[in-house]
């Protein structure tokens, strides 16, 4: 499977991590916890704070219209903001940051992104299987997730995913290793949207940034690919929210990644690297596509920095 460390690149990558701490540090013997809710599992800090849920069912009472649920819901920031939207009225199938697409071909088309527009959502569902933590101490924590995306009763795509956690200048900073093994051969089609979806907030003022400053650029349409905004190593959405408080969330793209196009769009808050804008990619039965992303979730104004850090360290692999 491409993407693999060498074993000295996988371990400074380690080391750098572990030094990658928060300046909250917690008492001696404390570390990163793991424990289920009602709705999944919640991963706290050495000093009690939520970092994130990985929600694997829906809430009674909710206004979610997909299927699925298996997301990160709700993601605060280190001063305990929540960072992410759970169906809200103009998009009840959007839920925090989740991964899935709204057009897959093959022996049984389906859209898991919860759309229906372009593939049949009755039936489509992500199943979750497991959610355990793997490793934790006072610096980070890694969990392992296991999915079934399901089509009529029949399992398209295997989901293995980690998710390391550490606290960093400030921020969090959650690490996303998707593993999709697909049992048949699939097609991602060519759209303007889908994969790893961020749905913020959008009640106030708010800007997106990439490493070449604020960006000024017309917003995608839904329905063309080729309007989707350039790829670039990352881009972070920051809103002043109208409690007062300012926050943000901001994507590193990992350099390993199929060719990516953004559609990020203001109205609605949204961050999406989308591999499907250049065109379609094709999935083999039994080959593994692997997708990396870095989240960056953070209060106050864009961490400019710690983002160019990171994203070099990645590009340095």
């Amino acid at each position: 499977m491409k993407n693999q460390l060498p074993v000295t690149l996988l371990c400074i990558c380690i080391l750098a991590l572990a030094l990658c701490g928060s300046l909250l540090a917690a008492e001696d013997g404390k570390s990163f916890s793991l424990s289920p809710d009602d709705h999944g599992v919640v991963l706290k800090t050495p000093d009690g704070r939520v970092v994130f849920r990985y929600m694997t069912s829906k809430p009674e009472g909710t206004n979610l219209t997909a299927n699925s649920v298996c997301c990160l819901y709700p993601v605060m920031t280190p001063s305990g903001k929540a960072a992410v939207e759970f169906a809200p009225s103009d998009h009840p199938h959007h839920r925090g940051i989740f991964l899935a697409w709204h057009a897959i071909e093959g022996p049984k088309p389906a859209d898991f992104w919860g759309w229906g527009e372009f593939a049949p959502t009755e039936g489509r569902v992500i199943q979750n299987r497991e959610g355990e933590l793997v490793s934790a101490g006072a610096k980070h924590a890694t969990i392992r997730v296991r999915n079934d995306w399901r089509a009529g009763g029949d399992v398209l795509i295997e989901e293995t995913t980690t998710i390391t956690t550490s606290e960093c200048e400030g921020a969090y900073v959650i690490d996303l290793d998707f593993g999709l093994l697909p049992r048949a051969d699939l097609t991602l089609r060519q759209t303007a949207f889908g994969g790893l979806c961020v749905k913020s907030w959008k009640d106030g003022e708010a800007a997106y940034t990439n490493p070449d400053g604020a960006v000024a650029l017309p917003p995608p349409h839904h329905l063309k690919p080729e309007t989707d905004w350039p790829s670039k190593a990352w881009y972070d959405y920051t809103v002043r929210r109208e409690a007062g408080h300012t926050l943000g969330v901001a994507v590193i793209d990992h350099p390993g990644n199929p060719k990516t196009m953004w559609h990020n769009l203001k109205p609605i808050a949204m961050v999406n690297p989308c591999i499907v804008a250049p065109g379609p990619v094709s999935l083999r039965a039994g080959e593994v596509l692997r997708l990396r992303y870095r989240l960056v979730v953070h209060d106050g104004p864009p961490p400019v920095e710690l983002l160019a850090r990171l994203s070099k360290e990645w590009r340095e692999e």
